[in-house]
């Protein structure tokens, strides 16, 4: 892996990331955002597009390993972005896997990565999903309160997972679904593991799906485990290893390494390349209609007050893709995010999604306002990324303590 001292500074992106760039950008102008519009209103996941990205190559663990592992970064936030420029929803369905795949990736045996990781996305003949099952009724931000249980069963060397989780991206629908749940609940979030849930085992099932404000072609539903029995070496990192990290943990010392948190260090710049990719996409629209739409004999973008909401919206773009890409340098690098630069990515693109988005509907006024003009439905989707993977209360916390190095509550 190369050091920053060996690499001229540069935010120019490698000739390979912006031919990635380019092909992407090509899917998502021709083939996602004309089908946008039915894909939101019919609120059912995008079998066909899903289809047709795994054929391309694009919906596929080669790509994505690729992506994760190109030099500079900048691989998956360029590719997140220009899918999400083509539209949330149906991006989200093409990518949803991802977040299953890299918890297991992250922390996983080389076996386990090996295993099931190719399972998660399948083949273009036969198109596969992942599942990531984090927050439960009553434990969304707060990941510590995970009620979901996995008892070992030494008799039998299984773990036996109960609970429901909820707000599952793919619930119920994924081939394979990894679960974070307690094994040691007197130890919070340190007590805690990933399981890996393989095809149809037995005792896992759909809820209730979920009719959503926005992101409508991605499929949200809880899971509800009951007795679900797995081999013991299904724990996400190995059973060795986990009993190893509660030991260290009950001695006083670093548990190294939480289920679910880890997963969203990984993903959170992902996350604000996504809401980037709606900002922008809104942030274009609104241009181009404020150099046609006439008002009062003029371009509506020669009036001060539009081209000033234009203004903003381009330098809070282009800030939130800056700390975006700084952060997804980082852990490229291999640098930690001592100043919560992951959260700070995340928090500061999604706000700009919202706001941006909000202010292309005023810049379109009363068309903006309806779906027959697309920057209605960008606004909707926008709002998820203020929410899910920790919502901004959540990144202001975890940036307040890495300032003050104090337990902020």
């Amino acid at each position: 892996m190369p050091s920053a001292e060996s690499t001229p500074f540069s935010l120019e992106p490698s000739e390979d990331v912006r031919q990635v760039r380019d092909w992407v950008h090509e899917f998502a102008r021709d083939v996602v955002r004309p089908a946008a519009r039915e894909w939101d209103e019919r609120e059912e996941t995008p079998w066909p597009l899903i289809q047709e990205a795994s054929k391309i190559g694009l919906y596929s663990l080669d790509f994505f390993a690729a992506q994760w592992l190109e030099p500079s970064g900048l691989g998956i936030p360029v590719t997140f972005e220009e899918l999400f420029w083509g539209d949330a929803g149906i991006a989200l369905s093409i990518v949803g896997t991802g977040l299953a795949a890299a918890s297991v990736a992250a922390v996983g045996t080389p076996d386990q990565v090996g295993e099931w990781v190719p399972q998660m996305f399948g083949t273009p003949g036969e198109v596969r999903l992942g599942a990531f099952c984090a927050s439960e009724p009553d434990a969304g931000s707060d990941v510590g309160s995970i009620r979901a249980r996995a008892v070992f069963d030494e008799a039998k060397d299984e773990w036996v997972l109960n609970g429901t989780k909820t707000w599952v991206t793919n619930g119920g629908i994924a081939d394979v679904h990894v679960v974070v749940a307690s094994v040691h609940p007197e130890l919070g979030s340190r007590g805690q593991a990933s399981f890996i849930v393989p095809p149809g085992t037995p005792g896992l099932r759909q809820g209730q799906k979920f009719s959503k404000h926005g992101i409508r072609a991605s499929h949200t539903a809880e899971v509800i485990l009951e007795d679900v029995r797995l081999p013991s070496r299904l724990v996400v990192g190995g059973k060795e290893r986990f009993d190893e990290r509660v030991a260290r943990v009950r001695e006083g010392r670093s548990a190294k390494g939480q289920a679910a948190m880890k997963t969203f260090e990984t993903t959170r710049p992902s996350v604000g390349a996504m809401a980037l990719g709606v900002g922008r996409a809104a942030y274009e629209y609104a241009l181009d209609y404020a150099r046609e739409r006439e008002q009062f004999g003029r371009k509506i973008g020669d009036f001060q007050a539009i081209a000033f909401k234009l203004a903003d919206m381009r330098c809070r773009l282009d800030a939130a893709r800056l700390m975006v890409w700084r952060a997804a340098w980082m852990a490229a690098t291999g640098r930690d995010f001592d100043g919560a630069e992951g959260s700070m990515a995340k928090l500061m693109a999604s706000e700009m999604a919202v706001r941006v988005t909000e202010e292309a509907i005023q810049i379109l006024g009363g068309n903006g306002y309806t779906r027959e003009y697309p920057v209605e439905r960008m606004h909707r989707d926008a709002k998820i990324f203020t929410i899910f993977e920790g919502t901004s209360e959540i990144q202001r916390l975890v940036i307040g303590r890495a300032l003050t190095g104090l337990p902020v509550r």
